[in-house]
């Protein structure tokens, strides 16, 4: 039997020893050594088919091919990206439940609505830049436009008359740049992601499109869309016959999307250091580059700080593009 004093000497011992030990679950999700465990899930707020989907699965494949653990791509589009930004914002934040998005939910949205859901900033841990892409005006192949000079014409020949189409807010702030440094009106039709944008332009519902390259690429080959201009500075390596918006007309006219990985806030720092550790592995591979060049992209890998100063002056570029643009938030 144990001795009375003994007990309450090992009770008064218990509450230190746990102290010492720490809780189990914290130390636990704080060692990253053999992370990931389970399949970790990457949210994306755009449909099938689109660019930032197409990074998000290169991402997938190549921390799967890290780990042996597998990387479920979660599409769900809508709302500008509000039903995925919330969805990872308010998921566990124990490094299975990764965001990989755009400028369109971490930096234009803020200027673009009067409230957001979520605090691109606050909730979220940045991982990694991912990639940087251009996007491409593209008509139907038996529109008149051939041109931005084309586009120019008709849009003034038809004040307020033409349609343009938008999956996202890159898309959409690249025409309504365009609008503006052109002088001309145009009626914006909005849609859930870029691929049904396209469907409907190539069906004549809409008139034009500033478009992803990496969705467009395959209709532009196929010959089902016409490329007009590029958005970049420099002609695009696979759109090398089409003329950048600059040369078309427009000086100064550019228009860069990215695409990126994040984490709820919460996020232990161990398994953020490593997530972002295996995404620029996969982004500095030999293959990354051909990949993204394919898909009219170029990786962009960062540390978590550089992407959260990233998206602070991001944040700040497209609020003045916007309010250049004239677009009241909603």
């Amino acid at each position: 039997m144990t001795h009375p004093f003994k007990r309450r000497a090992i009770a008064r011992l218990l509450p230190m020893l746990v102290l010492a030990a720490g809780p189990a679950t914290p130390a636990r999700a704080a060692d990253a050594g053999d992370y990931p465990v389970k399949p970790v899930r990457v949210v994306v707020p755009f449909p099938a088919g689109s660019g930032t989907d197409s990074s998000a699965r290169f991402v997938a494949e190549a921390v799967t091919g890290q780990t042996s653990k597998s990387v479920v791509v979660d599409n769900r589009p809508g709302a500008n990206g509000f039903i995925a930004a919330q969805a990872v914002a308010t998921a566990p934040a124990d490094g299975y439940t990764m965001l990989v998005t755009t400028n369109t939910t971490h930096a234009a949205n803020a200027s673009l609505f009067k409230k957001l859901p979520y605090d691109p900033i606050r909730d979220f841990a940045p991982v990694s830049l991912i990639a940087r892409s251009g996007l491409v005006l593209v008509v139907p192949p038996d529109s008149p436009v051939h041109t931005v000079a084309d586009l120019t014409a008709l849009a003034r020949a038809k004040p307020g008359k033409l349609t343009f189409a938008s999956g996202s807010s890159s898309t959409r702030i690249a025409s309504e740049l365009y609008k503006m440094m052109a002088g001309v009106q145009a009626l914006h039709v909005p849609y859930k992601g870029v691929p049904v944008a396209l469907t409907d332009l190539m069906g004549h519902q809409v008139d034009f499109m500033i478009s992803d390259i990496s969705p467009a690429m395959t209709l532009i080959q196929s010959g089902k869309l016409r490329a007009v201009a590029v958005t970049t500075t420099q002609r695009h390596p696979v759109l090398k016959d089409v003329p950048t918006m600059a040369e078309s007309g427009l000086p100064g006219y550019e228009m860069v999307a990215w695409s990126a990985a994040f984490f709820p806030a919460a996020t232990p720092k161990p398994v953020v250091e490593r997530m972002n550790q295996m995404v620029r592995k996969g982004l500095t591979d030999s293959r990354a580059a051909e990949y993204f060049s394919r898909t009219g992209g170029e990786p962009a890998p960062t540390t978590p700080d550089e992407l959260a100063a990233f998206v602070r002056s991001e944040t700040q570029k497209w609020a003045k593009v916007i309010k250049a643009a004239g677009i009241e938030p909603e």
